[in-house]
C-alpha cells in the first residue's frame, strides 16, 4: 500500500501497514507514529488509532489509521485474520503463552499422527473458546489480566468463533508450527491451549506473526524503523 508522506494526507487519512516487532505493543506503533508526524512534519494535533491489538510477544501486520482514516477502524476489527503460530507441547502456562513460566507439565511420547489429524479437525470450524485469563478483557470493569496477575480466580465465558483453516507445517519433537486462520475475536494462545488439551497433553503458544487481516498482508507492511526514515527524508526535500 502506498503512503504519502505529507501532512495533507496525512490528515485526510492513510492506512499504514506496519510489521510491529517483538516487545513492542500496538499503543507503541500508534505512539511512534503520532510522534514522528510531529516532529518531522510539524503537525500539532492528528488522531492516529490501531485496528486490532497484537500482543507484545507476537510480531507481524498492524494496521494503522490516520486523519479521518480512523473511521474505518471498525470496519478493519471485523476483518478475519490469518497467523503463523508456533506451539511448544509438553507443558502449559498461565498466560497460554510464554509471559509466564510453566506451571504443568505432560508427557508427548504418545501423540501419534492420527491423534494430531483429528485433534486439528476438531478445533476447526465454528467452536467454542475461552478466553484466556491474560487478556484485556474486563470483568466488573476490571481487566482480566490486571485480576490474573493479583492471583485472583477469573472466570471468562466461552465465546463461538471460527477457525476457517487450521493447517499443520511442521512438527519436529514437541514443536509444531501452525497455519490459523481465523474469525475476529479468535485468541491463538487460547487455541494452542486446546490443541494440548484434545492430545491429552499439554501446550502453550511459543511464537506468533500476524500475516494478513482481510485482504492485506504482512508482505506489504513496513518496519515503524522504514516509516519514520521515509518521513524523515520527506521533510528534508
Amino acid at each position: 500500500m502506498k503512503i504519502e508522506y505529507s501532512e495533507e494526507r496525512f490528515r485526510e487519512g492513510q492506512v499504514l501497514l506496519i510489521n510491529k516487532p517483538l516487545e513492542w505493543t500496538s499503543f507503541d506503533i500508534v505512539n511512534k507514529i503520532r510522534l514522528s508526524l510531529k516532529r518531522y512534519l510539524g503537525i500539532k494535533k492528528i488522531k492516529v488509532g490501531h485496528a486490532g491489538t497484537l500482543d507484545p510477544l507476537a510480531s507481524g501486520l498492524v494496521i494503522v489509521c490516520t486523519g479521518k482514516a480512523t473511521k474505518q477502524i471498525d470496519q478493519f476489527l471485523g476483518m478475519d485474520k490469518q497467523y503463523l503460530a508456533n506451539v511448544r507441547l509438553g507443558a502449559t502456562t498461565p498466560s497460554f503463552d510464554l509471559e509466564t513460566e510453566p506451571d504443568k507439565h505432560f508427557e508427548t511420547m504418545h501423540i501419534t499422527q492420527e491423534m494430531m489429524d483429528k485433534a486439528i479437525a476438531s478445533l476447526t470450524g465454528e467452536i467454542e473458546q475461552v478466553p484466556p485469563m491474560f487478556s484485556a478483557l474486563k470483568i466488573n470493569g476490571r481487566k482480566a489480566y490486571d485480576l490474573a496477575r493479583q492471583g485472583k480466580e477469573v472466570e471468562l465465558k466461552a465465546r463461538k468463533i471460527t477457525i476457517s483453516e487450521l493447517k499443520l507445517l511442521k512438527w519436529e519433537e514437541k514443536d509444531l508450527q501452525l497455519d490459523v486462520a481465523c474469525s475476529k475475536g479468535t485468541y491463538i494462545r487460547s487455541l494452542a491451549r486446546d490443541l494440548g488439551y484434545e492430545l491429552n497433553s499439554g501446550a502453550h503458544l511459543s511464537g506468533l506473526i500476524r500475516t494478513r487481516i482481510g485482504p492485506y498482508m504482512l508482505s506489504e507492511a513496513i518496519s515503524i524503523e522504514e516509516f519514520e526514515k521515509n518521513l524523515a527524508t520527506f521533510a528534508t526535500k
